[in-house]
């Protein structure tokens, strides 16, 4: 028996114990949707994952809460966790080449998908995961699903809270946060924290323990101003600074290195929104206007020593600099008691939307001429949504989104891009409301992703004269749209009294012209290779399992839950560049499955603790080549301390301090002590770690 299940069956088999008298589960509200709604009312599989999960856990990060959410993934290669996927679907990586997200990813409501590094969880309220396409929602940054990050929003009575954490690896963060009435109409909260931490690798050749460090800084200033009682406006600026180290790779595959120039993983980010929201009487018209400016510098020691490491070694060092401005602007109508349709059994959304993303890269390589290139989208959607009850029980939900695209890419190489292209998505569901503690629901629902250039890939064809690497380049130097339906059953039901309430989710995703990453080893005069990364088409892939989330308040002391994720992710017709049949292989970071099951026990009116085990099956790094994770399982627990003002909770995550793996290499050859043969490389994920964290309020 899987380890996994083992776990999950213990405990759901506690299930099956006499229940003493106990509070209900309290209710959990989801923001991203076109309403607020209940979870548990929501005709899609939806994570929670709240603020005392963040402070129980001592996570700083979204990378160190993702466990718990079923048919969730991220891929590193990074300091920090950038890259997300959802049920399989989602991109591991980026280098030359524009990216087009799968993932969307929101911070208070602004679009930083593909930028995820910014993901620092202080002070955050919930984090909000929608699986499956967000195809009237969201639109092409959506396609396998959303995350949205929401910080916590001004007071009306006055609070203030300090919190501090002390850890190993000279971990430490200091923050506070302050919030309140300034006027009868004019809250306000302020957000600070600087976190530090010297991270998990060693340096041998410069002697340093901090070449993989986390210099983290976030900061947020909110405003709202209730203008009238139908009228509210917010106001919101976000300034997180990432400076992180970046030296991640050995050649022996440790925690130890020997770079020379070790790298660097930095994302600077601010953002400021505007955001409305006024009952106009006959309906409610909600307005936001966003802009956010990132600077990302990305940079590493690709040989992964020093000069004089070997005689036949060689010196190569690769940057990165990124540079993003956005701005969007989105305006919604919704229906209220005074505008329902048909009979007054129908609630409506209509709206429109705008998305501006200029992007400039500079890359700075050690063999290859000094490259640039600028990469501006603008697109512009409109989309509606229609509720309908059918009958008292029976409600037919009806979203479409139709969304127009125009890019230009162009570099210093000569290549230039300028496609235009109109897309659409939708969803289609029926929620039946069985008895008043079951909802049942069926959807189909639609989603898009753009296509592209490769840009890289152009420019090396003249740089090459063999055929069959002229041919395999030409092949794939653009790719097309992507196109991903989403076929769910759902359960959703609240027990004994509403102290246990299980989700379950079934899907099926088929996906056409799927877009896959890969790469390519150019010859060069004199002997030398170029490494090139692209995006090419396959044919079809298929996605299909299930979510199942389950808590239970057992006792008032006792809180236990359970949620485990199945996936299987094949191609159903690929065969690459290299002409290799990849058909009915497993696509990459998709685990056949995951799973996070505890506890949380109160041992006294003021003590608490919590433990809980994560695990994942393995799964491959790449489709472009055969390298895999190890099936791993991490145990994490907590204990803590709670009265009126004062929380604090010692932590430790990864207990057992097992070494898993959460980025591999394993198509290139970078050791000359063996002629550069082709082998893995890996990189590990955060070992045992363990901390304080205190906090008061006032």
């Amino acid at each position: 028996m899987p380890k996994f299940l083992s776990y999950t069956l213990t405990c759901l088999a506690v299930l099956s114990l006499p229940a003493r008298a106990s509070e209900p589960l309290e209710e959990i509200v989801v923001t991203a949707d076109f309403r607020d709604t209940n979870l548990m009312e929501t005709a899609a599989s939806i994570s929670v994952l709240d603020e005392s999960l963040i402070f129980e856990s001592g996570a700083q990060h979204l990378e160190e809460i993702l466990g718990n959410a079923p048919n969730v993934n991220y891929a590193s290669g990074t300091a920090r966790a950038r890259y997300f996927q959802i049920r399989g679907v989602g991109d591991r990586s980026q280098f030359q080449e524009p990216l087009n997200p799968s993932v969307g990813l929101l911070l208070d409501g602004i679009d930083f998908s593909g930028i995820g590094s910014l993901g620092t969880t202080f002070d955050v309220e919930q984090v909000e995961i929608l699986r499956g396409p967000q195809g009237t929602l969201h639109g092409a940054n959506a396609l396998a699903g959303l995350i949205s990050i929401n910080s916590n929003t001004p007071s009306d009575e006055p609070y203030h809270y300090l919190e501090g954490s002390v850890g190993d690896y000279d971990t430490y963060s200091l923050g506070g946060v302050s919030t309140g009435p300034i006027t009868d109409s004019l809250l306000y909260r302020v957000a600070l924290q600087q976190f530090y931490s010297d991270g998990y690798q060693k340096n041998d050749f410069t002697g340093d323990d901090d070449n993989a460090d986390r210099d983290e800084l976030t900061s947020r200033i909110r405003l709202r101003w209730l203008a009238s009682e139908r009228h509210t406006l917010d106001l919101g600026m976000t300034y997180i600074d990432m400076d992180n180290g970046y030296d991640a790779f050995s050649l022996d595959n440790t925690r130890t290195t020997l770079s020379d120039q070790p790298g660097k993983d930095t994302q600077e980010s601010f953002a400021a929104s505007l955001a409305t929201n006024s009952d106009l009487h006959a309906a409610t018209l909600e307005t936001r206007l966003s802009v956010a400016k990132t600077d990302i510098t990305y940079a590493y020691d690709e040989d992964w020593t020093f000069e004089g490491f070997d005689p036949d070694g060689y010196t190569s060092y690769d940057q990165y600099d990124r540079k993003r401005h956005s701005i969007s602007a989105e305006l919604r109508l919704l229906s209220n008691a005074q505008s329902r349709l048909f009979n007054d059994r129908s609630d409506w959304v209509i709206g429109a939307y705008h998305l501006g993303n200029k992007e400039d890269l500079d890359r700075t390589y050690t063999f290859a001429p000094f490259f640039t290139s600028k990469n501006d989208t603008d697109s512009y959607a409109l989309f509606a949504q229609l509720d309908t009850a059918l009958t008292d029980q029976l409600t037919l939900i009806t979203g479409l989104r139709w969304e127009y695209r125009d890019t230009d890419y162009s570099d210093n190489n000569g290549v230039d891009f300028n496609p235009d292209d109109d897309m659409w998505g939708g969803r289609l569901a029926l929620e039946y409301q069985w008895r008043d503690n079951t909802l049942v629901y069926g959807s189909v629902s639609r989603g898009y992703r753009a296509e592209g250039v490769n840009g890289a890939i152009l420019a090396n064809v003249e740089s090459t004269d063999a055929p069959d690497v002229i041919n395999a380049l030409e092949s794939v130097s653009t790719f097309d749209e992507e196109t991903l339906i989403n076929y769910e059953m759902g359960v959703k039901s609240r027990l004994l009294d509403n102290r246990l309430q299980a989700r379950i989710a079934l899907f099926y995703m088929d996906r056409d012209d799927q877009q896959v990453r890969g790469s390519l080893l150019i010859p060069q005069d004199g002997g030398a290779t170029t490494f090139v990364d692209y995006t090419s088409n396959a044919a079809a892939g298929n996605n299909y399992g299930t979510e199942i989330e389950i808590d239970w308040r057992a006792t008032n002391k006792l809180l236990l839950w359970a949620n485990v994720g199945l996936l299987k992710a094949e191609f159903d017709d690929y065969v690459n560049v290299f002409e290799e049949d990849l058909s009915g292989r497993e696509q990459a970071h998709a685990p056949k499955y995951q799973y996070a099951t505890g506890g949380r026990y109160d041992l006294t009116e003021h003590l608490f603790l919590r433990i809980e085990v994560q695990g994942k099956d393995s799964y491959y790094f790449s489709d472009r080549h055969s390298e895999q994770s190890d099936d791993y399982n991490l145990v994490n627990a907590s204990l803590g301390w709670e009265q009126a003002r004062w929380r604090v909770v010692l932590w430790g995550r990864n207990l057992t301090d097992e070494d898993y793996t959460v980025r591999g290499f394993g198509s290139f050859g970078n050791d000359p002590r063996n002629g550069y043969v082709t082998e893995p490389y890996y990189q590990f994920g955060e070992p045992r770690v363990y901390g304080l964290t205190a906090a008061y309020a006032f």
